[in-house]
């Protein structure tokens, strides 16, 4: 008896349960890479600034990404915006989702030190 208690609570619970706004939780994730990414962004260029070549070029650095990475995750906002619109299921939806915020958390985790890196590289070239 307990058992069927149990599933029926459980049904009634997912049959209220509201569906997920895809869109919300992408936007939030893009708020929360953001911050991440300009953090780490100054973290790394001002290593690359205290080098004695006096260069502008770490500056353009930091001005390059912070102009590239504002539109892709405009793109990643708008891509949910239009998923959020279809009928697709929750779980592809949860599938597609979970792609993405990989792929946001890898950028925005990535770029800054890969591109302080060239930066550097280049600095030490010339």
């Amino acid at each position: 008896m307990a058992k069927a208690l149990w599933e029926s609570s459980t049904e009634e619970s997912d049959k209220s349960r509201k569906p997920v706004d895809w869109k919300r939780r992408m936007s939030d994730h893009v708020a929360y890479a953001l911050l991440v990414y300009t953090g780490l962004q100054i973290y790394s260029t001002m290593g690359a600034l205290k080098s004695e070549h006096g260069s502008i070029l770490p500056y353009f650095g930091l001005v390059l990404l912070v102009v590239a990475i504002i539109p892709g995750c405009r793109l990643f906002e708008q891509r949910w915006e239009r998923l959020g619109a279809t009928d697709a299921s929750q779980a592809d939806l949860k599938r597609l989702f979970v792609r993405d915020v990989i792929k946001l958390w890898a950028a925005a985790i990535g770029l800054p030190f890969v591109v302080t890196g060239i930066v550097m590289l280049i600095l030490r070239v010339f």
